[in-house]
């Protein structure tokens, strides 16, 4: 895969090119961003023109052909199981990488989602970092890099991968067949992140979103009934829970933006509902419930019932003005 193919990174990419062109390439890099903004590729890209022997690589010699389907035997892809990297996966790691390799001028290994090491594999992953063999490359790709010892930080080469531009995410949707007011709608839910706004689409989130929003804004005080039976099945599970805050932190804030003429930053397709919900309110109404919806994130956070954060914060929307 060139480097060409990956948008809307040119200074990590910049810098990668940069090092093989000067044949210094680092022994560990870090690649830090969010999810589904392209670190996954940038490695590929990194390892094919590696293996290949050309910048950009060629795509038609044998090992362009084997890591095209991820089947190189000198790359090795390690991914967390149920959540987790635990220490037997990083001594297997440690074999393999005490081998010479078998076709490729260096043995890769890519480590996917690199903070879910757990302590064990942290330490055991540090001391290959610290006596790293000769032809090895190690790449770390991390949603979340504070999670990851300091030491394991500081022996790594850390490149930024920034969230993708709104454009970008929208022009890939489109690249994909998606219809153009859902591209547009799932790009700007998604945060910067390819790999989020396809889950969006796949995963019938704006349906779910729209659903959320208008079982929610006409709450009142005499709907106790009503409140208590939507807090119990939309906070059935906690994930649905954070769901239902996210959806309504982005809503209201699009709301409070609408409110002093601004147009919604995400929810456009849902411009008629906004609009009709900052008429109704004043600004410190909006702000009420904002701060009520953001307080209902954090006692998520603090693993408090999700019903019965949902009830409370379904109370507190129904009692604003």
């Amino acid at each position: 895969m060139p480097f060409d193919l990956i948008r809307g990174q040119e200074h990590a990419v910049g810098v990668l090119k940069r090092s093989l062109e000067a044949n210094r390439v680092a022994h560990a890099y870090l690649f830090q961003g969010i999810s589904g903004c392209g670190k996954m590729m940038a490695a590929l890209s990194l390892v094919e023109a590696l293996f290949c022997g050309v910048n950009p690589p060629c795509g038609s010699c044998p090992a362009c052909r084997k890591l095209a389907t991820r089947q190189h035997p000198d790359l090795h892809l390690l991914e967390p199981e149920k959540g987790i990297i635990k220490i037997d996966r990083i001594r297997e790691l440690q074999k393999e990488l005490s081998l010479r390799p078998v076709e490729a001028p260096k043995k890769v290994c890519i480590v996917s989602q690199a903070d879910q090491m757990n302590q064990a594999a942290a330490n055991a992953f540090l001391k290959t970092l610290e006596e790293p063999p000769g032809n090895a490359l190690l790449i770390l790709l991390s949603d979340t890099p504070t999670a990851l010892l300091p030491t394991i930080l500081s022996r790594c080469q850390r490149l930024r991968f920034n969230p993708l531009p709104l454009e970008i995410v929208v022009e890939l949707l489109l690249a994909q067949g998606i219809p153009t007011e859902q591209a547009r709608s799932a790009a700007a839910l998604a945060g910067g992140s390819m790999a989020k706004g396809i889950a969006i689409l796949q995963e019938g989130f704006l349906a779910r979103r729209k659903e959320i929003v208008e079982q929610t804004i006409g709450l009142t005080p005499r709907d106790f009934a009503l409140l208590t039976t939507t807090a119990e099945r939309l906070g059935h599970e906690r994930e649905q829970a954070q769901e239902v805050v996210e959806v309504l932190t982005l809503f209201y804030r699009d709301v409070m933006l609408c409110r002093h003429g601004s147009t919604p930053a995400v929810n456009a397709d849902l411009m008629v509902i906004v609009a009709r919900t900052a008429g109704l309110l004043s600004t410190r109404g909006i702000m009420e419930r904002l701060e009520a919806v953001i307080g209902a994130g954090q006692s998520l956070l603090r693993n408090i019932n999700p019903r019965l954060t949902l009830e409370a914060l379904f109370m507190a929307l129904a009692a604003g003005k």
